[in-house]
């Protein structure tokens, strides 16, 4: 991995946290809160849209909700596929896209007040759909709202992108696993991510990988020693 010099604007690092559903980013986080939290004033941010919690809330619903999840996710086929979304529905997804844009400016602020962040998720640019890249996933939709929502989205995920984490901690699970931790999640949505976050770049930020099947103890005190070094890296710049 890669060990790049602290971002000279920047007096304190910035930590993102990602990988699919299952794979034990909320234990992690919660982990690695409470110990950042010891050495300096430190933040948390999700910068996730959290639209899963409200699909499977809506699948739990007496009477209609099998239904209305089946709707849901032929709408989110049709985003996906190379027409693109109709106008109602792509300005649904780029509304949540904004969202995430508000949490993301929130963790830009308390970053610019001083606090250390560490994030569940990031925003990407790379790789469209549910693994932190734009909503929108047809490039080349036929209708003009959906079209220009696109590009608009696009660009906010681009800016977004741009401001790179001084590390990533990339938590990798394989599907079975996955399923069995989270066994309320829709399997093929679960693939999908599974299958997606090995493919994220974030712009060249540098990635520590981790197998998240290892034993907790182990994952965290990989991530630990990482997220030292970073810290160490920016107190030897303040110090100079």
């Amino acid at each position: 991995m890669p060990q790049p010099e602290p971002f000279r604007n920047r007096s304190a690092p910035l930590i993102a946290l990602v990988g699919a559903d299952g794979s034990g980013k909320t234990t992690v986080g919660q982990e690695l809160l409470e110990w950042l939290q010891t050495m300096r004033p430190t933040a948390f941010c999700h910068l996730g849209k959290q639209t899963g919690n409200w699909g499977r809330a809506i699948a739990r619903m007496p009477f209609v909700g099998r239904k209305l999840d089946k709707q849901v996710i032929a709408r989110s086929s049709k985003a996906r596929d190379e027409k693109g979304a109709g106008a109602t529905v792509s300005i649904v997804i780029f509304a949540l896209s904004m969202r995430r844009v508000f949490r993301f400016l929130r963790m830009r602020r308390l970053h610019r007040k001083g606090f250390m962040i560490l994030t569940d998720r990031y925003p990407q640019a790379v790789v469209p759909g549910p693994m932190d890249g734009p909503g929108l996933v047809a490039r080349n939709p036929k209708g003009m709202i959906a079209r220009f929502l696109t590009g608009r989205e696009q660009a906010l995920y681009d800016w977004m992108a741009s401001y790179k984490p001084d590390i990533v901690i990339r938590l990798n699970v394989d599907l079975e696993t996955a399923l069995k931790r989270k066994p309320d999640h829709r399997p093929a949505s679960l693939e999908r991510k599974v299958r997606d976050v090995p493919r994220l770049s974030f712009n060249g930020a540098p990635i520590l990988d981790l197998d998240s099947r290892e034993p907790l103890d182990q994952v965290i005190g990989k991530a630990k020693a990482a997220i030292l070094d970073v810290i160490a890296r920016y107190d030897q710049a303040t110090a100079k």
